[in-house]
């Protein structure tokens, strides 16, 4: 199968792709690599993947490689994920939010493409939810302009499946982690507290740790991705462990998984402005209609991406 997946050399895509490729999908990969890593392909590329450094935003371009690439399924993670970047520059978020995903949706649409898998998120979306596990009826009452973003990606993914009938499900991830993941930079709290272990420093805890999040193993959300990819359902699907897990309980997990070098005590901080308390995504659609569960647990999961740093 053709398959096109933007912010294919970024943490999430680069691991999609290396499925796709080892099923043996033919794939096509749009990244900037700004924040993508061409060595995160260097497997995929080596076994036949092509990529293209193209920006979502530069709609000619981003045709031009769909008309040459002529996908079949679209899997979209090209994104701003950057939630502090999101507050300060909101308009520069939702070009590549919004705008973005609409070139996406129309480069799809016109090379024929038969489904698109749109990257959501879950708590950014929800905000402080009245419901926990959180279903995708939910209020939608995003904190911050990446939630807002990706609310309105998720609209036009759903107008074009209304207007064009181009076939399109959103999901929306909860907290992802995995192999890839930088422990160096802001996205990922479990990816920069193993960064902490791995160094011997302490992590800064914002708050008192109590706040809560869904981890989800990245392997689960590949997987995730290609039962959406071959289903037929349409709009948004939860894609989480469908547990709570606080940042303190987090940090057991690392001492549990890492007894001979524990986290070193950790710092805290005043709590940030904006950050939701408690985020759990109830999965049941994805169940039922995908056929999808998380299936790794988080300590088991620590344990994954220890062994390769």
């Amino acid at each position: 199968m053709d398959c096109l997946v933007t912010g294919g050399a970024g943490f999430i895509g680069s691991n999609l792709v290396d499925a796709l490729v080892a099923r043996g999908d033919r794939v096509t990969v749009v990244d900037t690599l700004i924040t993508g890593k061409r060595e995160n392909l260097s497997g995929a590329l080596a076994a036949g993947a092509a990529i293209h450094t193209v920006d979502v935003r530069d709609a000619e371009a981003l045709s031009a490689v769909f008309a040459e690439a002529s996908p079949e399924v679209v899997f979209h993670l090209a994104a701003q994920i950057d939630v502090r970047h999101s507050v300060t520059r909101p308009a520069d978020d939702a070009q590549t939010n919004v705008v973005g995903t609409i070139n996406v949706l129309e480069a799809a649409r016109q090379s024929g493409a038969r489904r698109v898998v749109n990257t959501s998120t879950g708590g950014g979306l929800y905000g402080d939810a009245d419901v926990l596990p959180t279903p995708e009826d939910s209020a939608i009452r995003p904190l911050a302009p990446y939630g807002q973003s990706k609310l309105g990606a998720e609209g036009y993914c759903a107008l074009y499946t209304r207007l064009h009938k181009l076939s399109t499900i959103s999901l929306r991830y909860g907290n992802v982690y995995g192999p890839r993941q930088d422990v160096h930079g802001e996205a990922g709290v479990v990816a920069i507290f193993c960064g902490h272990l791995i160094d011997g420093t302490a992590p800064m805890v914002f708050g008192d740790g109590g706040q809560t999040r869904d981890w989800v193993d990245v392997s689960d959300v590949v997987r995730a991705n290609l039962l959406a990819a071959a289903s037929d359902i349409t709009g948004p699907v939860n894609i989480g462990h469908g547990q709570e897990t606080s940042v303190v309980q987090l940090i057991e997990a690392l001492n549990d998984v890492s007894p001979d070098k524990p986290l070193p005590e950790a710092t805290y901080s005043p709590e940030r402005p904006g950050e939701v308390r408690r985020s759990c995504l109830d999965v049941t659609r994805a169940r039922t209609e995908l056929g999808w569960e998380a299936s790794v647990s988080l300590r088991d999961g620590l344990r994954t991406i220890l062994a390769q740093l």
